[in-house]
């Protein structure tokens, strides 16, 4: 029975010290890995930058085309004698003016 019990605990206790050795470096190395980890997250990569600016600046200009699909529609209806039209024309002329140095010109080709 002693016998028995001897090879069946043996295997077990050669296997038990790398077990117990993966443990502590997992342990040991956990802290690394959490701080490098909510670095990743915390910093943006250039090219992510890069990214989120043309998207922004892609929404400027979408914005930019509506507002002066909607000024020329304004001045027709300005001309045509509608004041309410000029007003709207004046604040939408104003916007306009707010958005465009925020748009980078296109490099000539």
């Amino acid at each position: 029975m002693r016998r028995l019990a001897i090879l069946v605990l043996l295997p077990s206790a050669v296997m038990l010290p790398g077990c117990l050795a993966k443990t502590v470096v997992d342990v040991a190395t956990a802290p690394v890995k959490v701080v490098s980890k909510g670095v990743d997250l915390a910093t943006t990569s250039q090219s992510e930058a890069d990214e989120k600016r043309g998207r922004e600046i892609r929404k400027r200009e979408q914005r930019l085309a509506k507002l002066e699909r909607d000024y020329q529609k304004q001045l027709d209806q300005c001309e045509d004698g509608d004041r309410r039209a000029c007003n709207k024309a004046r604040d939408t002329y104003a916007e306009m003016q707010q958005i465009i140095p925020s748009i980078p010109a296109d490099p000539e080709r």
